[in-house]
């Protein structure tokens, strides 16, 4: 057995749950950050800035995919396969192509483009702030994934925390300073000049700033393992966010700022999604090269079992206190967002079987990229039907029901490529169980805040629940623990 293997056996057993932690952690203070600012902005800025706010984001969002190409991601496929400098080389090429792509990307998106939705045509009015963001957005999202493909989870983690704890002070202070979208934009820009500051330490460093720059067969070799994937995630995005485009031009400005509140769920979810997955990336890939795809699939079938441990339980706390989370965070002005949210919660449980990380390693781009097409058109369809049928909450019913039907498509192929029957994929059983103890847990939790604290403030009911359905599943994890013990070491004995 190589070294290699050897590696990628002994990780999971020893490290693989501590970086799996490290990431989560920090991708958790990150997403809290992105839940917590807003919290600021919805006080400090009129309801048309705050609009054009995460109009802002929509447009970033929708453009980004297109740009980066998964090029980083394609890091996590050659960088453990290589030695030093062939190392160098895939992280130069990387930013190279970023920075090309970042230029026709901040282009696209110009105050001179025809392709500018009409209802972001207000952010012209901050004159060239829309590109130059994009370009160095582009360029520094190398940064968020890099560390960990060199296996530096622990930096990565540190960098991710102090980011988003720098980025969400920062916006918040101009925003109490300015109450101006503008001085808000203005500070946003410097802290992505910062992050590329980052970046380019941190190349400098474990890398270096050498050559060689690129070379034509290494690119076209990563641009073609990449571009698949990466056209297929830019589809992929758009279908998650066709919904909120069908919102932006049927309904007025503040009701689609009450939808895109809503859409927080799928950021929340990808916290763990990420983390778990590039925890466990790169030695699912040593693995699969080493042709054990079977153990690659079962560190798959693990990672999703983790996502599912931390993951149902707030998926169901979001669906009971929907309302009193609006109200907090966001304020009562908002409060449309509530149906909408109880929507995605729907949707959201099917991306707990998280199956990215099995089709990069299988080089399943082609079948990702033509999925993401036809799921793409039928989202777009559904839900401009259902948004004019049944209002702002059928605006999310294409990107729910495209959901399921991704992960049954995805399921099947990789069930055909591994010649595993699908039961076999991942642990079901365990991923029921766990959904049913969230259920029974957020349900003991909504009936006890509606005896005791109907007439509290939504902080009280949403710290009072919360805290009942944690407790709650804690102690039903631990029964049904000690339950199935005990049925082993009876069964044991018995035999």
């Amino acid at each position: 057995m190589s070294a290699d293997t050897n590696f990628a056996v002994a990780t999971p057993a020893t490290k693989l749950n501590q970086r799996a932690l490290s990431l989560g952690v920090a991708q958790g203070v990150d997403y809290a950050m992105q839940l917590l600012l807003p919290l600021v902005l919805v006080r400090c800025l009129d309801a048309a800035a705050f609009g054009q706010y995460r109009l802002l984001w929509l447009v970033v969002a929708t453009v980004l995919p297109f740009a980066n190409m998964a090029m980083p991601a394609s890091l996590f496929y050659f960088l453990p396969r290589s030695d030093g400098p062939t190392r160098r080389l895939y992280v130069n090429q990387t930013l190279a192509f970023l920075a090309v792509a970042g230029l026709v990307a901040s282009i696209a998106v110009g105050p001179w483009s025809p392709w500018m939705p009409e209802n972001a045509r207000g952010l012209t009015a901050y004159g060239a702030f829309v590109p130059a963001f994009v370009l160095l957005s582009v360029v520094a999202s190398l940064l968020d994934q890099l560390p960990t493909a060199d296996d530096r989870s622990v930096w990565q983690a540190k960098a991710t925390i102090g980011l988003a704890t720098l980025r969400a002070t920062a916006l918040s202070a101009a925003a109490i300073l300015t109450r101006d979208l503008g001085g808000v934009l203005a500070v946003l820009l410097a802290f992505v000049i910062f992050k590329l500051a980052v970046l380019i330490v941190y190349v400098a460093r474990h890398h270096g700033l050498g050559g060689p720059l690129l070379r034509w067969p290494a690119l076209c070799d990563q641009v073609r393992y990449a571009a698949p994937f990466g056209v297929g995630a830019a589809i992929y995005m758009l279908r998650s966010q066709a919904d909120q485009w069908v919102a932006a031009t049927l309904f007025p400005l503040g009701m689609f700022a009450s939808f895109s509140i809503a859409a927080v769920l799928e950021p929340l979810l990808n916290v763990f999604r990420q983390a778990a997955a590039l925890a466990f990336l790169p030695s699912m890939s040593r693995l699969q090269a080493s042709g054990d795809l079977r153990g690659a699939l079962a560190l798959n079938s693990r990672a999703n079992v983790m996502i599912a441990t931390l993951f149902y339980p707030l998926l169901v706390f979001a669906f009971v206190f929907a309302e009193d989370l609006v109200t907090l965070v966001y304020t009562a002005a908002y409060i449309d967002a509530a149906t909408v949210m109880r929507v995605y919660v729907f949707g959201a449980a099917a991306f707990v079987i998280e199956l990215g990380t099995v089709t990069l390693v299988l080089r399943q781009g082609s079948f990702i990229l033509a999925l993401n097409l036809v799921t793409f058109g039928c989202s777009a369809v559904v839900s401009w039907y259902a948004a004019q049928r049944f209002g702002l909450a059928g605006a999310a019913v294409g990107s729910v029901t495209m959901a399921y039907l991704d992960r049954v498509v995805t399921l099947w192929r990789i069930s055909c490529l591994a010649g595993m029957a699908i039961r076999r994929l991942q642990d079901w059983r365990t991923l029921g169980l766990q959904l049913l103890l969230a259920a029974l847990a957020g349900t003991l939790a909504y009936a006890i805040t509606r005896a005791y604290f109907t007439q509290s403030e939504p902080l009280v009911r949403v710290i009072a629940g919360g805290a009942i359905l944690a407790v709650a599943y804690g102690v039903v994890r631990v029964c049904c623990r000690e339950t199935a013990g005990k049925a082993l070491r009876a069964h044991q004995q018995g035999d």
